[in-house]
This record gives structure tokens, C-alpha cells and sequence, in this order.
């Protein structure tokens, strides 16, 4: 276990009580973002289709100033994404901060890819965080505020095998990241893109460590330690706060400077 897993937080004093909206939140990095923003003393909602592991962390953070809201929402279904942020502003809040964070990175091959396929897995990890973007935005004109993180990946930057949907659409949503921070900072909405690298989460262990890889993965980055999901969430709370208020359009990357596969 690296260092960094016991990394303890910056308070960022501006991001108590804003509301905060994770995507893919019930587990893995998300799970850490939901952690991270409500121990800030900020309102989080998260949506996920895990629902034991959504239920389970909101119980674990029970004692948070505002304990964090799961919503269950399969986000391909954009009606019931709809209802999400219907659902948040019945409460009379807007998301002050959305977190695009969900995602699937299961492998493939090539001559297996469906049109179906293709468009599922364009729905799963990218189609959402442009329309999760567009209800949010809503909002945070009315405020002139705002602030949107989408989560990119290393893993087109390294080509890596198996993953050439998955990696169009991460490639995508860098620059959806660009066109949203042009297109909603005339309203004071910052728009960024966190491209984790290796970051070990369970899921990943559990699905593709072997030690042969864990050799592979370290003899590529700069510095020899796994990023873990606090790394992420960390650079998620810097961008989220005004210490960032002049950061907006660019991607930030966090993978121990990861340059070869």
C-alpha cells in the first residue's frame, strides 16, 4: 500500500455547503470523491446502478454535516438522469459542482464490436457527462458559478491494448472538455478535465492486477508508487475550490507521470 493511501486532505473553507454531484460515486474513485467532498462539509448527491455499495457508503458517512444522498440512476437512460436533477431541485438546491465521473473500461477486441456495442458503450462513457454538463449548467448561470470536472484516462495516451472504444471515448471527452470551458465560462462556469492513471481501486485488482503487471505499470511511471483514489479525489477538491478560480479548459493529469505501457 503506497504512502499516499493515508494522504490527509486540504480544507478548502469555500466548498462547505455547496452541492456536489457525483457520477459513478458507489464505488472506486468516485466513491472516494463522495468522501472527500462531504468531509469538506459540502451537500452531495451520488448517482450509481450499485445500490448495496451506494447504500453501504452513504451509511459509512452518516455522520457527515450534510450526509451524502443516493440516488439510483442508470445514466445511459437520460430520462432518469432528468429525474436526478429534477429530483435535486426539489430540495431547492443546484449543483454547484458535477462530477463526471462514471464510467466502464471493460476490454474488447475489435472484430467483436457491434454497432450496438458501440453505441452502448459511447452511452456508458460518454454520451452522460455532455448531458449531465447541460442540466447542471442550468444552475449555475442562474448563480454565475459553477464548476464541472469529467474524468478522462490515461489509457489513449499509452494506446493500451483492448480498449479502442473506451479510449475514443476518453479522447472525446478531453475535448468536450475544451468546447464546455469556452462555451460556459461566459456564464463563470470552469470546466476541466482529471486524467487519472493507474489508480489502484478494487475493481482493477480484482480484475487485472497480476504481479507481472504490477512490474509493467511501475517501470512506466516517473515516481515507483501506485496513484490511489485519494490522489484523485485531491486534485478533484483543488479544482473544485476558488484556489483554483483561474484553472478552466485544461486537463490535469494524475499518474505518477506514466509515459510508457
Amino acid at each position: 500500500m503506497s504512502e499516499q493511501s493515508n494522504l490527509t486532505y486540504a480544507i478548502y473553507p469555500d466548498l462547505a455547503g455547496k452541492t456536489v454531484l457525483v457520477t459513478g460515486g458507489g464505488s472506486g474513485i468516485g466513491a472516494e470523491m463522495v468522501s472527500a467532498f462531504a468531509r469538506q462539509g459540502a451537500r452531495v448527491f451520488f448517482v450509481d446502478i450499485a445500490e448495496q455499495a451506494s447504500q453501504e457508503l452513504a451509511r459509512s458517512l452518516a455522520d457527515s454535516v450534510h450526509p451524502p444522498v443516493f440516488l439510483p440512476c442508470d445514466l445511459t437512460d437520460l430520462e432518469a438522469l432528468a429525474a436526478v436533477f429534477a429530483r435535486i431541485g426539489q430540495g431547492g438546491w443546484a449543483v454547484d459542482i458535477l462530477i463526471n465521473n462514471a464510467a466502464n473500461d471493460d476490454r474488447h477486441g475489435v472484430k467483436d464490436v457491434t454497432p450496438a456495442y458501440w453505441d452502448q458503450r459511447m452511452a456508458v462513457n460518454l454520451r452522460h457527462q455532455f448531458f449531465c454538463a447541460q442540466a447542471a449548467a442550468e444552475g449555475m448561470r442562474v448563480k454565475g458559478a459553477g464548476v464541472i470536472l469529467n474524468m478522462g484516462s490515461i489509457s489513449w495516451h499509452l494506446a493500451l491494448p483492448n480498449l479502442s472504444l473506451y479510449m475514443t471515448a476518453k479522447a472525446a471527452i478531453e475535448g468536450l472538455t475544451r468546447g464546455l470551458a469556452r462555451d460556459l465560462g461566459v456564464d463563470g462556469i470552469r470546466v476541466n478535465c482529471i486524467i487519472p492513471g493507474a489508480v489502484r481501486t478494487p475493481r482493477q485488482e480484482q480484475l487485472w492486477h497480476t504481479p507481472d503487471e504490477e512490474v509493467r505499470i511501475l517501470a512506466g511511471q516517473c515516481l515507483r508508487e501506485r496513484v490511489e483514489v485519494q490522489d484523485v479525489a485531491a486534485l478533484a477538491l483543488f479544482l473544485s475550490s476558488g484556489n483554483a478560480g483561474r484553472c478552466t479548459g485544461r486537463d490535469y493529469f494524475v499518474d505518477a507521470g506514466w509515459y510508457g505501457a
